[in-house]
């Protein structure tokens, strides 16, 4: 993980359960140390909102079942590691690409980072699940804008206005190009990972697992729709989780004529992925 990531040495349960009381009745004993069974969704779920409570002063959270809930420990890893990329500076504004119901994204970077973020999404039930998380944690609501994407095909149009300027995107693209695609790496996860349950812990609905050529066919179009928003981005970034598709866009970003392009790899236990990031403007 990276250095600066409060995650990266494990949980404090002792501390999670002080503020968070409830999460007691889910903490087990594992290997000698206390952890949950994370193939219980109720328990990791319970898990994220005593690490925001804990962590994040986010007194509130909480996401309707069957959406995405994200893992807090990689989701901060991208936020240090954009950090970096853009630099220390006064203010910033991003855009959350897929912000789902859980609006992890921006809630992190206000909390850390105190950013300020448009959040999008094609799907108003996760929209609404955010605006109920934003009506609950007040502080956050002047930071965080939410926009609806009513046509799928386009990522930053609808989205972004006319000589509207931000610093970075951001972005979990759907992995997989199908629904069987979907299942069948879920069924490889429960096996490798000997989990009871025969469901994926972190749940999430269709669109957030997959799309129609999967993760490269999303970020293509993600990167041929940049070109036309290259003066109001300083930075694209999206989460490139297969490897394997990393060439194919690195050459069609250097058809773009982008001026920089970076790759920066995050490992978090045994899973690897990566950042890619591109930016048409002079330094």
């Amino acid at each position: 993980m990276h250095p600066k990531n409060k995650h990266k040495d494990g949980y404090d349960f002792n501390l999670l359960i002080s503020r968070c009381p409830e999460l007691k009745n889910y903490v087990i004993e594992k290997f000698g140390k206390l952890s949950i069974d994370f193939s219980d969704a109720a328990s990791v779920k319970l898990l994220n909102k005593a690490l925001l409570k804990t962590h994040y002063q986010i007194d509130d959270w909480d996401i309707p079942d069957g959406f995405l809930c994200p893992p807090i420990p990689g989701r901060m890893d991208y936020l240090y590691h954009l950090a970096d990329l853009i630099g220390n500076k006064r203010s910033c504004k991003g855009l959350d690409i897929g912000t789902g119901s859980s609006c992890i994204y921006p809630i992190l970077g206000v909390s850390e980072f105190n950013w300020t973020f448009i959040a999008s999404d094609i799907d108003e039930r996760a929209l609404a699940s955010s605006s109920k998380i934003l009506e609950r944690n007040q502080s956050l609501k002047n930071h965080i804008e939410l926009r609806h994407q009513k046509e799928s095909q386009f990522i930053f149009k609808n989205i972004l206005n006319k000589n509207e300027t931000i610093d970075f995107t951001i972005c979990n693209p759907p992995f997989h190009s199908s629904a069987s695609e979907a299942r069948a790496s879920a069924t490889r996860k429960i096996k490798n990972l000997k989990l009871k349950n025969e469901r994926l812990n972190f749940g999430g609905m269709p669109h957030e697992l997959w799309c129609t050529g999967g993760e490269k066919a999303f970020v293509t179009k993600m990167i041929k729709e940049s070109v036309d928003y290259k003066n109001q981005v300083v930075w694209f970034t999206t989460l490139i989780s297969k490897g394997e598709n990393l060439k194919a866009l690195e050459n069609l970003l250097k058809t773009l004529k982008v001026t920089d392009i970076k790759v920066i790899e995050m490992k978090l236990g045994q899973k690897i992925s990566r950042i890619l990031a591109w930016t048409y403007l002079t330094p």
